[in-house]
C-alpha cells in the first residue's frame, strides 16, 4: 500500500494516478477529501488526514510500506507562519509512520538554501528523518508543469508582459525539471528495493537562468521575449505585489517564491539521480511546450 499526503496537490495528484494506473493500492490523504472526489473515482482510496492534527495520521497509514509527503503549508495561506507549520506537520506525520510502520517516507523539496521558503524545506526533510524511518530526499528546482506555481508565474508574466521589470535574480542559474520526470523519480522510489534512502538531487538536462526560463517560454508561446528592465533595489515585497496583479498567483505564495530566486538551484551531486537510471530526462524546451499544451489547469 502506497500513501499520498499532499494527494490534493499538482504533483501529488499527478503521482497517485499514475500509481492506480500501474496497479498500486494507493490511499490517497486530503485534509479535506471532498476536494478528492477526482482520486477516487479514478481509484484511490481516499482518505482525511492532516499533518497537523496528529490523531489523523496514524489510522491513515496503518498498512502503508512507503508514504509520500507532498505537503507544503505556504498552501495554508500567507501569514508568514508556514516554516513552523512545515516542521510540525512533518514531525507529527513522521512519527505517525514510524508507529504505523511504514518502510520510507518520500518527500519532494528544493534545491539550494538561503531563503526561509527553500530552508523551510530543508528543515522539513530533517523533521522527517528524526523519527527512525529511512526516507528518500528529493530535490528539485523549478518543476515545469502547468499546475506548478513558479510556471503559472512566469507564464502569466510572458503573457500579458511586453516590458518587464525585474530583479537581478533574473540572472540566476537554475535546472528546472519537467513535471513528468518529477513524478517518475518520485515513483521510482516506490520500490523498497531501490537503495534511495537517502538526499537525490533531480534536475533537467539543460540549465539556464530564470530570464533564459522566460524568454524560452516566450518563444514556445510564439511570441517575443519581453524586454526586461532591470532594478536591483526590487525587494521581494514589492515583486511579489507586482506578481499579484498582474497573474493570478496568490502574493502571499509568490513572496517566499521569489525570495528563493536569488539562490542558484543546479544539481551538484548527481550521484542520487543516476540511481534512477530509467528516467529519461526531458529537454527544457519540451517540457515548457507540454506545460503550456496543458491549457486544461490554466
Amino acid at each position: 500500500m502506497i500513501a499520498v499526503a499532499g494527494a490534493t496537490g499538482y504533483i501529488g495528484g499527478l503521482l497517485s494516478r499514475r500509481f492506480v494506473e500501474e496497479g498500486q493500492e494507493v490511499r490517497a490523504l486530503a485534509r479535506n477529501p471532498e476536494k478528492a472526489k477526482d482520486l477516487e473515482r479514478a481509484g484511490c482510496e481516499v482518505l482525511r488526514a492532516d499533518v497537523l492534527e496528529p490523531e489523523s495520521l496514524t489510522p491513515a497509514l496503518v498498512g502503508v510500506e512507503v508514504a509520500y509527503y507532498l505537503v507544503h503549508s505556504m498552501g495554508r495561506g500567507g501569514d508568514g507562519d508556514f516554516a513552523e507549520r512545515d516542521h510540525q506537520g512533518a514531525e507529527n506525520f513522521a512519527a505517525a509512520a514510524a508507529s504505523a510502520g511504514v518502510k520510507r517516507i518520500v518527500y519532494l523539496g528544493g534545491l539550494g538554501e538561503g531563503s526561509k521558503h527553500l530552508d523551510s524545506r530543508h528543515e522539513t526533510a530533517q523533521a522527517l528523518q528524526g523519527k527512525g524511518v529511512p526516507v528518500s530526499y528529493f530535490r528539485a528546482a523549478a518543476v515545469i508543469g502547468a499546475g506548478s506555481e513558479s510556471f503559472r508565474t512566469a507564464f502569466y508574466l510572458v503573457r500579458r508582459l511586453p516590458i518587464m521589470v525585474t530583479p537581478r535574480w533574473v540572472e540566476t542559474r537554475t535546472q528546472p525539471i519537467a513535471v513528468s520526470d518529477a513524478v517518475a523519480y518520485l515513483a521510482a522510489a516506490a520500490d523498497l528495493q531501490l537503495a534511495v534512502d537517502r538526499e537525490i538531487e533531480i534536475g533537467g538536462p539543460d540549465l539556464t537562468t530564470y530570464g533564459g526560463m522566460i524568454d524560452e517560454l516566450a518563444e514556445v508561446q510564439g511570441r517575443r521575449p519581453p524586454m526586461r528592465i532591470t532594478v536591483p533595489l526590487l525587494t521581494p515585497r514589492l515583486s511579489s505585489l507586482w506578481i499579484g496583479l498582474v497573474t493570478p498567483v496568490d502574493a502571499g505564495v509568490a513572496k517566499p517564491l521569489i525570495e528563493g530566486l536569488a539562490t542558484e538551484t543546479i544539481i551538484r551531486d548527481p550521484s542520487g539521480m543516476e540511481l534512477i537510471a530509467a528516467v529519461r530526462r526531458t529537454p527544457l524546451d519540451r517540457a515548457l511546450r507540454a506545460a503550456v499544451e496543458d491549457s486544461s489547469v490554466l
